[in-house]
């Protein structure tokens, strides 16, 4: 396996590969140079600076991209084109043109694909998913899903995740984990519609998200996002669903499944509430770093590609499902700038106040 990308995914995703099994990471690929120098001097581990370099030196069954969102199209396409078994960070494209064109080419080329969408290996959101798809809530009328989190908590800039063109900002990096929990446990909406797209403290993106999702079958549904909200110590993402016959709420902690009568499909629940911790529903890894659901996305990948399986966990085709709700939203919302100019608005009155009791010109 080869590595593209040696920012924070990447180097959690290069820990977890180093540490598995049944890999061998050969070489690894960032423009970088103190990090590559470093990998080098103190791992041993093969660097490049330049990717194509790497694909064409390089004898690769499969290789890692954890590049910023607007490198992942024509990476992800260089490596099919070479016959590679292809792990792509999230989002998986910025345009879903892309996307569907990378989706053709993997499957034609009987490419093993995966996009990092982690939240699908928690044991608890895989406990919501089962429950639905049992049938026991009966008729599912309304979802909703939240992510938040203490990511941008001042004016700044300077990250790519911070920049509009290289696909940062909440929509990228939040929301788009929220979106494909949605499809993964109730599946894509339709269409949506009132999308807000705020600007707290950013200059060129989007701090918060919310919206209404619509589904063909006339169920409804609710996103919120907020990156900037430091009453969280970390990203916090939870869904709740509701049917006819109950409603399960779960995030990565627990499932709790409330139903109003019992039913065949979950033969192991009866009515009323049961809850369900993330500890006794997630299984063991062999590797432990920043969750269990990091390295087992790792693991689904490498069985699927030594199984020669396509269908496995967010495969591209299910995170384009993801990236096209994503365009909907782009193309329904655009963001408000206001909100930032009100917050350095009252900080300015704050700082004036602390000024005017205190004396104080600081």
């Amino acid at each position: 396996m080869g590595m593209a990308g040696l920012g924070k995914m990447g180097l959690s995703h290069l820990a977890i590969v180093r540490a598995h099994p049944e890999v061998q990471l050969v070489a690894a690929c960032d423009k970088t140079a103190y990090l590559t120098d470093v990998l080098g001097k103190y791992t041993g581990l093969k660097c490049h600076d330049d990717y194509d370099r790497m694909l064409a030196e390089e004898a690769l069954d499969a290789v890692v991209i954890a590049t910023p969102s607007r490198m992942h199209a024509a990476m992800v396409e260089k490596a099919l084109d070479k016959g590679l078994h292809v792990f792509c960070e999230k989002p998986f494209v910025l345009d879903v043109r892309d996307g569907e064109r990378l989706v053709a080419l993997a499957e034609a080329k009987g490419r093993v694909t995966q996009v990092g969408y982690h939240c699908r290996f928690v044991g608890a959101f895989q406990e919501a998913a089962r429950i639905v798809a049992s049938g026991a809530l009966g008729v599912v009328h309304h979802v909703r899903a939240e992510a938040y989190g203490p990511v941008v908590l001042r004016p700044k800039g300077g990250t790519w995740r911070a920049a509009k063109e290289e696909g940062g900002g909440a929509l990228y990096d939040y929301a788009c984990h929220a979106i494909d929990l949605v499809n993964f446990i109730a599946g894509a909406p339709a269409s949506v519609s009132g999308v807000v797209r705020h600007s707290v403290f950013s200059r060129d993106v989007e701090d918060e998200v919310y919206c209404s999702l619509h589904y063909a079958n006339g169920a409804s549904g609710q996103l919120c996002v907020n990156w900037s909200d430091e009453s969280f110590r970390k990203m916090s993402t939870k869904v709740t669903v509701w049917g006819s016959n109950g409603r399960v709420t779960v995030d990565r902690q627990e499932c709790q499944v409330y139903l109003r009568e019992p039913h065949p499909g979950l033969p192991d629940t009866g009515a009323g509430w049961t809850v369900r911790y993330t500890t006794e529903l997630t299984d063991e890894v062999w590797y432990y770093l920043r969750g269990e659901e990091y390295s087992a996305q790792i693991d689904h990948f490498v069985r699927n590609v030594q199984a020669g399986r396509r269908d496995g966990q967010s495969s591209f085709r299910s995170a384009l499902e993801a990236d096209r709700v994503v365009a909907m939203i782009l193309a329904e919302g655009q963001t408000a700038p206001g909100v930032r100019a009100a917050v350095a608005e009252a900080s300015g009155e704050r700082t004036g106040l602390l000024s005017r009791l205190f004396g104080r010109g600081e």
